[in-house]
């Protein structure tokens, strides 16, 4: 039937997409465009090529063997798949808008819950970066009235509060409370009221705890933030440099933290030079990188997962196919650097890094103990599952699956 194609086919233009016979595609697209009646078949045919490789990747709930579902290097094949078809349409192309769509705020957010709670890849870094606060108020607390200040640039659903918020508790008491503000920024005014109700609710249990939230919509220009006398602040930039689409801006808010004189500040990214201007580059690093993200999950969840496949589909898919596409949308291209790259920002912009206590390793080491799932866990030059790296004499602690590294913590202070 005209329009359709039989799964060998589909495989023969998946293969000529992902290699350099892509180029054959991009000129059958071109010469369909000059008649009608070739426009529809060729537009019936991504089409259906879109239907199968939806199938290719979907969790059949009735056949639950591991060749019919794909494993984890032929899913994320499917999504890098998706963002070189992407990179073949033009933005004026439905098909263009059929690839790339962006899953709904409650599609997010359940992908995004489920992840925090199987993989240690967004604990580690919520985990590692309260440490640090949580050591820099205790060293404070003789002169900080009891009161810390977190300054949070992209607090998003509010995750990382509730064991800070548990750890406070632990050194106060209903005579001598700890008061905790949070002044975070936020995507939109939506999401703040969201994370507003949920960090609210959450510090009710602790009734040795004043809590107070302030969210603020992230927008062009930095404000001032109010600070009262003494207390302690900490600036929290966990995934969020890596999010401004030029140095410019980077400089600018660093510049921005630099005059807050924050007693510490937290800098967690991911790992890699992903450039939004060297596609060849940006691919290579980019497969390495999420194809370990992909084999990470088996240590947390079977294959035929729901579950998982939302994992996949809504967070780290989306990812993949921005990063494929992000030259197309440069205004909004993220800068992924390696730890050398941030290191020398931050020092460039007046701040000095600091060394991690070994509670912050042990916690970490510990961490990866508690959500071992399938396979072992290996510390320090052993190949394995999730490690541990201790790296830049102390003063940073990455996580990483086998050798590929795919989070860097690090923790400064202005000099």
């Amino acid at each position: 039937m005209e329009g359709t194609i039989d799964e060998e086919e589909f495989l023969s233009l998946r293969l000529a997409i992902v290699t350099d016979s892509g180029r054959e595609v991009k000129r059958k697209r071109k010469r369909s465009e000059s008649a009608d009646s070739s426009e529809s078949f060729e537009e019936g045919k991504i089409f259906s090529l879109l239907q199968m490789r939806e199938q290719m990747i979907k969790v059949d709930q009735r056949r639950k063997e591991m060749a019919e579902d794909g494993d984890s290097v032929q899913r994320v094949a499917a999504y890098f798949a998706d963002g070189l078809i992407a990179r073949l349409l033009t933005r004026k192309s439905p098909f263009y808008d059929m690839i790339m769509k962006t899953p709904t705020p409650e599609e997010e957010f359940l992908a995004f819950t489920e992840l925090y709670k199987v993989s240690p890849f967004y604990q580690f870094a919520h985990f590692t970066a309260n440490q640090a606060i949580l050591e820099a108020f205790e060293r404070e607390e003789p002169n900080n009235n009891r009161s810390l200040h977190v300054i949070d640039f992209d607090i998003s659903y509010g995750f990382q509060w509730p064991s800070l918020m548990q750890s406070l508790s632990e050194n106060a008491t209903i005579s001598n409370r700890i008061s905790l503000k949070i002044t975070g920024f936020g995507r939109s005014l939506e999401e703040l009221q969201g994370t507003e109700a949920r960090l609210l609710s959450f510090a009710k249990s602790f009734r040795n705890l004043v809590f107070e939230f302030h969210g603020l919509v992230r927008g062009s220009k930095l404000v001032k933030i109010k600070k009262k006398k003494n207390e302690t602040v900490a600036v929290n930039l966990v995934f969020h440099l890596n999010s401004l689409n030029s140095f410019s801006k980077i400089s600018e808010t660093l510049k921005y933290v630099h005059s807050l004189n924050p007693s510490i500040v937290l800098l967690v990214e991911q790992e890699g030079s992903r450039s939004p201007h060297n596609f060849l580059s940006r691919f290579m690093e980019s497969l390495h990188y999420f194809a370990a993200l992909f084999d990470s999950l088996d240590d947390c969840l079977p294959l035929d997962s729901a579950e998982r496949f939302r994992i996949e589909k809504n967070h780290l898919g989306k990812e993949i196919k921005y990063v494929m596409n992000s030259d197309k949308e440069n205004e909004n291209s993220s800068r992924f650097e390696k730890m050398e790259t941030w290191k020398g920002r931050m020092e460039n912009h007046g701040f000095s890094g600091l060394k991690q206590s070994s509670k912050s390793i042990m916690q970490a080491k510990l961490l990866l103990k508690i959500r071992s799932h399938c396979s072992a866990i290996y510390f320090d030059g052993e190949n394995g599952g999730f490690r541990v790296f201790e790296r830049d004499d102390e003063k940073a602690i990455s996580l990483g699956w086998q050798e590929k590294l795919l989070l860097t913590a690090s923790s400064w202070c202005c000099v």
